[in-house]
């Protein structure tokens, strides 16, 4: 733990600020030497990244590799060593020119591939999209009617309630009784008059 923890700061400090700070002074003095030797710099440190991406993963439990890490970037930065310089005019350049139109050809592909994806994928995103939207749309417009149509048929019931007369209430209880009493003198009355005009007749 403790070696993983000063090889990140060695490399951190040493391997990426220090020379970011001497390639500033490069590019502020013009110095055309200074500036290719951090750019050499700056390509092998970039291949040293990518390349610690994985032995960090697989390469971890080795012996002493945190302080070989440690070890490499001083190489790399020593000005007696020239490490950068030496591996990128060894091994980096020639293969880097040998491959250099295979490479640029893979690269114009992929930004070609890359582009087609994403208006492709931009298309259907915008299709799903729409889609959503006129859904949307449609079930809040049916909501929408069928909000207006149940307003509609309670304004229809309240202008019934108040045009038509109220339908009439059946009699109570005792009333057909009472009714029956008060009729039956009438009718005993209309049946003896009807009975002495047939009399004198």
């Amino acid at each position: 733990m403790v070696s993983w923890i000063i090889s990140r700061l060695v490399v951190l400090i040493f391997g990426t600020l220090y020379p970011a700070y001497y390639s500033y002074k490069a590019v502020k003095s013009k110095d055309i030497k200074e500036y290719v030797k951090w750019m050499m710099y700056w390509i092998i440190f970039a291949l040293f990244t990518t390349a610690e991406t994985f032995t960090d993963i697989f390469l971890c439990w080795f012996p002493f590799y945190y302080e070989l890490k440690i070890a490499f970037v001083a190489w790399l930065l020593s000005p007696y060593t020239k490490g950068s310089s030496l591996l990128y005019r060894k091994f980096v350049h020639p293969t880097l020119s040998s491959k250099e139109k295979e490479i640029d050809d893979c690269l114009v592909q992929a930004k070609d591939r890359s582009y087609d994806a994403l208006v492709h994928f931009g298309k259907r995103g915008l299709n799903v999209a729409a889609t959503a939207a006129v859904m949307a749309a449609s079930k809040g417009q049916g909501a929408l009617s069928e909000r207006l149509r149940s307003f509609s048929m309670q304004d229809l019931t309240t202008i019934r309630g108040d045009g038509t007369p109220a339908p009439s209430s059946p009699p109570p209880p005792g009333s057909g009784r009472a009714s029956g009493k008060h009729g039956q003198p009438k009718m005993s009355r209309s049946a003896s008059e009807s009975a002495g005009s047939s009399g004198t007749a």
